[in-house]
């Protein structure tokens, strides 16, 4: 990756942490663009796979019960493939965890591995498109799985504020409740990218489809792996 760019990564990352206090490198940048991810593939799933999300695991429990409760445009079987799916993937981080102490290592691996899978899914929407229930399935046990890992990643890496990738109610209420500081920057940029990549993924799959939902995916997934690898 060019020098430009880490060095963009960097000072973004700088800017969110008061003057000498980002011991975390190219780390919150690179966050920051996970969370946009986030948000693209999430308009994916919920506008093109049975209304289900495959990374926020908080609406697939409620729309569950929504569905159960008989609301005929909910799925009884996205929801549960999903917290299923994403619960195998952090399962599995936690399992690489054990032999691999260098988190920031993991973080680089599991991004790659995460790359992948979309990848797959690209492939799988291009062959398959999205409109059969086997369809849907792969691409939300693909994606899901994907963000499980992602996110159970993310977690160990120990960024203030920048801990999840997919969840925002918390990040919400400290940036309302607590003192207003530098931490309440990375709050709002949390909260920005989410919506940005939300808004963005949603534009392009009511526009053009699923398939530049997920090549844009793959490709932040592939620029922060290789950011990643650096210690800057």
């Amino acid at each position: 990756m060019g020098t430009a760019v880490r060095g963009g990564l960097r000072w973004v990352s700088d800017l969110l942490f008061d003057s000498g206090e980002n011991r975390h490198g190219v780390l919150p940048a690179l966050l920051v663009v996970l969370t946009v991810t986030t948000g693209l593939v999430d308009a994916l799933s919920f506008l093109g796979l049975s209304r289900v999300f495959v990374a926020n695991m908080t609406g697939n429990v409620a729309f569950l019960g929504f569905a159960l409760a008989g609301d005929p445009q909910l799925s009884v079987w996205a929801p549960p493939l999903a917290v299923a799916v994403f619960t195998a993937g952090a399962w599995s981080t936690g399992r690489l965890a054990r032999w691999m102490p260098d988190a920031r290592r993991e973080f680089t691996i599991l991004t790659a591995v995460h790359a992948l899978l979309v990848a797959v899914a690209l492939v799988v929407a291009l062959l398959a498109g999205h409109r059969t229930v086997g369809a849907r399935a792969a691409l939300i046990a693909l994606l899901g799985y994907g963000m499980g890992l992602q996110n159970a990643a993310a977690r160990r890496l120990a960024v203030p504020d920048l801990v999840t990738i997919t969840v925002l109610t918390s990040t919400l209420t400290r940036l309302a409740a607590d003192p207003p500081e530098r931490a309440g920057l990375r709050r709002s940029v949390s909260i920005a990218a989410l919506f940005t990549g939300a808004l963005a993924g949603a534009a392009l799959f009511l526009n053009l489809g699923a398939l530049p939902v997920l090549a844009l995916a793959v490709a932040l997934l592939a620029v922060v792996t290789l950011a990643s690898r650096s210690r800057s």
